[in-house]
């Protein structure tokens, strides 16, 4: 299983990503991980990755909370299906790809700034992956 971390649009600070890329480096030591910016018109997440789970976040997706989040990595991981996760743009997924998704997830049902749900999101894919594992850190 690998896990891919999409997003749309430039931070405005430059270190933005920084915390989210900090997170996804320790989950990356118990499975590949990724961290890239797409542009929409030019990305089609389907044809590149067509086994993948797709799960896009959205303030009217599903919420969950860690311990559910856990569960759906952890069912990725028995079957070995990749895991793709996007965070919209300033205003939100682009046109349609609603629909393109398995899974539309919502971290809260507060608004914050995208460079924030990108950590928050790879904190919790670290958080999975390591309680899998049985690490101390979710404690």
């Amino acid at each position: 299983m690998k896990i891919y971390l999409y997003f749309i649009g430039k931070p405005k600070d430059p270190h933005a990503n920084g915390l989210a890329e900090d997170f996804l480096g320790r989950a990356g030591r118990y499975c590949p991980c990724a961290m890239r910016e797409i542009r929409p018109e030019r990305t089609d997440l389907g044809a590149k990755h067509p086994g993948a789970r797709k799960i896009f976040l959205d303030p009217a997706g599903k919420s969950m909370d860690s311990a559910a989040f856990t569960g759906l990595v952890a069912q990725a991981e028995m079957t070995g299906r990749d895991l793709v996760f996007l965070v919209g743009g300033h205003d939100g997924l682009p046109a349609g790809w609603s629909a393109r998704a398995d899974l539309l997830l919502s971290l809260s049902g507060m608004t914050f700034p995208h460079e924030l749900a990108r950590a928050m999101l790879a904190e919790q894919i670290y958080r999975a992956l390591a309680g899998l594992r049985g690490h101390p850190y979710p404690r």
